[in-house]
């Protein structure tokens, strides 16, 4: 489409959002734009190792569903480092049955979110992602997001059939200029490293647009485009896990994380004070949320898991000779590498005294150099793996051994929807309503991890056990419900396959 706005910037493909099917379904083209190669997806640098955030990467997508006759949607002319680049690619667009979406009490919303929420391969992105539909069923929904890699570009079809508009924006600022920003602002580097114009201009464009005076921010670094209207998601309360970092850190990065952790705690609560209500993934959460001063309405919303997916019927597990103990996990994540670490080295060593063929398996994307060394006699890393559900269904026991730990691992409840036995910190079942399904170990780990490899029948009944615990109460509909009543949302739109 060559149309152009006043502005000079030009119109990105529009997506209606489809009533009726009105004969054959058109094809259209979509703009993507892509600013520079993917290179280095999941490097750090020093602060950011620590802070845990992601390295750089790219992939721009804009699209647009509407509803009615009005004026096409501009894709703004993008400035990056001092440059202006375009690039376009193909893409399907697919139609919709007939669909007619109830009034409800939000006519449009604006989604913010820190990464794109799709895949749901990680666990904020799992959170984002449902969220991200079931509200996207109940009312109409335009998401403005990061993007961070090429699967980042593009919903899948099922997920943009949902969505009035979609723009993803490549997060291109590099570590150093962001820390630099921070020191010299006195601003958290949570929030500089995603503070960005183009982001920015999108969600203006948007609400101009469509007139959305609702936003849903998911992760308290998008508070910082969040105005009208605003549902806070903040997940966990970051800055308490930076003052749990700190107290491990040496050198000048405890005084790196001290900073963060102040100053971010401050920034939570002046959002808090401005936002219609803040969410978060668990009880306890929100309730050292409120300890820490947080004011104004706080809530728990808590993560669900897809039972459907995540069953061990559906999927043919690896096969590996001997007992396999399977940890899965972002591997690039600092409480990740630590549990890891820990298993190998201080527990691993005991269980293979008793059980000499035992593997532990460490399946994840992105493993650092101090996760890599850790392969060798009995331990096994894969890195990325396509589907981590084969290595749930194929492990005897799994573990999640974290030392730090914020609200709800959906490791955990992914374990336990595939009927697998799991032995976890505290921490890191923190916030699941496991109902003796779980099983916990802190100091003597390895002894625990023994039991349940030497008893499989027991074993196998705590798994299924499990597994019934999570389809009776980690429905993803019924743990979001509350944001139906939050928004006052209509019954979810049938969509047509």
């Amino acid at each position: 489409m060559g149309r152009r706005h006043a502005d000079g910037a030009r119109a990105a493909c529009e997506r209606p959002h489809v009533l009726r099917a009105d004969g054959a379904c058109p094809r259209a083209g979509l703009h993507a734009l892509r600013l520079r190669p993917l290179q280095g997806r999941h490097g750090r640098g020093g602060v950011q190792e620590e802070l845990g955030l992601r390295a750089d990467a790219a992939g721009l997508c804009q699209a647009e569903r509407r509803a009615g006759a009005g004026g096409e949607p501009a894709q703004p002319k993008v400035r990056a480092d001092g440059g202006d680049v375009e690039a376009s690619a193909a893409a399907d667009r697919q139609c919709a049955g007939a669909v007619d979406r109830p009034r409800s009490g939000v006519s449009d919303l604006l989604f913010l979110a820190h990464r794109a929420p799709f895949p749901p391969d990680r666990g904020d992105k799992i959170r984002s992602f449902h969220v991200l539909r079931h509200l996207a069923e109940r009312a109409r929904v335009h998401l403005v997001a990061f993007g961070e890699g090429e699967t980042d570009r593009e919903p899948t079809r099922e997920l943009a059939e949902r969505l009035a508009s979609w723009t993803i924006v490549p997060r291109v600022k590099s570590r150093g200029r962001a820390l630099a920003e921070a020191l010299a602002t006195g601003r958290p580097v949570s929030l500089t490293v995603f503070a960005d114009r183009r982001l920015a201009a999108a969600v203006e464009r948007v609400r101009r647009e469509h007139a959305v005076a609702t936003t849903y921010a998911f992760s308290g670094q998008m508070a910082q485009y969040a105005s009208g209207r605003i549902i806070m998601d903040f997940v966990d309360v970051d800055s308490a896990k930076f003052a749990q970092m700190a107290e491990r850190a040496r050198g000048p990065m405890r005084w790196v994380l001290r900073r963060e952790a102040r100053l971010l705690g401050g920034y939570e609560r002046a959002v808090a004070e401005r936002a219609e209500a803040s969410l978060f993934v668990t009880d306890a959460e929100a309730a050292l949320f409120r300890a820490g001063g947080g004011g104004g309405k706080v809530l728990a919303v808590e993560n669900g898991i897809d039972s459907r997916l995540f069953d061990p019927a559906a999927v043919e597990p690896v096969r590996r000779a001997g007992p396999l103990i399977v940890f899965t996990g972002q591997m690039d994540y600092p409480p990740n590498i630590e549990a890891v670490a820990w298993f190998a080295e201080r527990v691993l060593p005991t269980v293979r005294a008793r059980h000499p063929d035992a593997t532990f398996a460490i399946v994840g994307r992105a493993p650092t150099t101090r996760v890599r060394a850790l392969a060798g006699e009995g331990v096994l890393v894969t890195g990325e793996v396509p589907d981590v559900r084969p290595w749930l269904a194929a492990a005897n026991v799994v573990v999640a051994p974290l030392r730090l730990a914020r609200g709800v691992q959906n490791k955990v409840l992914e374990a336990m929807a595939m009927a697998r036995p799991v032995l976890a910190s505290p921490a890191a079942a923190e916030g699941i309503d496991h109902a003796g399904t779980l099983r916990f170990a802190d100091e003597d780990f390895a002894g625990a991890v023994c039991d349940l490899l030497g008893d499989r029948a027991a074993a196998e009944a705590l798994g299924t056990q499990a597994r019934a615990q999570v389809i009776a109460r980690y429905g993803w509909d019924a743990r979001l419900a509350p944001l139906d009543t939050l928004l006052g949302l209509a019954e979810p739109v049938r969509w047509a396959a």
